[in-house]
């Protein structure tokens, strides 16, 4: 579902990737989830779905509990990213940008960023790719801070209740899905909202 899923090609974060599911058969698995979805908007690689997933399948009557602490977790890490962008960004910013391969274009990018403000949270919310790389350019481009925060809360909040109320309604047979095609959906979803807009604004 997440494009950092594909990371663990790499042995060091198939390891860390491995460690992060085992989290989940954790008695504090609560507090490892709160923990990864803050740090993985701003620098961690694995999402939070890799530990939600199974979470939910073994708890479904939780599915709105793990959700919620997902959404509340992400949007205060995607804060941090924010602040990392905005006080940072040479020295820990940009180093996090190279890793995952999206500071060749930043320069760029960045004198257009706020053209596309709140859509551009959005678009990085919910689809597969990297929202610590929005957070730490929201911060880094001074995109106006409350509309980084409502459009990191509805953008985080479609996808991990989403992903929850699929788990809780349809269980295991559901989870290949959600793994390998939610993504896609996302992403279809989000082109066609904005096209959608665009249509009724231009003509």
């Amino acid at each position: 579902m997440i494009e950092e899923v594909a990371l663990p090609e790499e042995p060091m974060i198939r390891q860390l990737y491995d460690k992060t599911i085992a989290l989940a058969e954790s008695r504090h698995a609560l507090w490892a989830l709160a923990a990864v979805a803050f740090l993985e908007s701003s620098v961690f690689p694995i999402p939070p779905d890799v530990l939600m997933i199974p979470m939910i399948l073994a708890a479904p009557r939780r599915a709105w509990l793990i959700a919620g602490v997902a959404l509340v977790a992400s949007v205060l890490g995607g804060l941090l990213g924010y602040w990392i962008g905005a006080q940072v960004f040479e020295t820990v910013g940009r180093p996090v940008l190279e890793f995952y391969g999206k500071d060749a274009y930043f320069e760029d990018f960045s004198a257009r960023y706020n053209d596309f403000g709140a859509w551009a949270v959005l678009i990085a919310g919910v689809t597969p790719f990297p929202y610590k790389v929005i957070t730490i350019l929201s911060g880094s481009t001074g995109l106006s801070l409350p509309v980084f925060v409502v459009a990191s809360i509805a953008a985080r909040a479609l996808r991990f209740f989403l992903v929850a109320a699929l788990l809780w309604k349809f269980g295991p047979p559901i989870r290949d899905f959600i793994e390998r095609r939610l993504g896609m959906l996302f992403v279809l979803f989000v082109v066609a909202l904005v096209g959608g807009f665009y249509v009724v604004r231009y003509l």
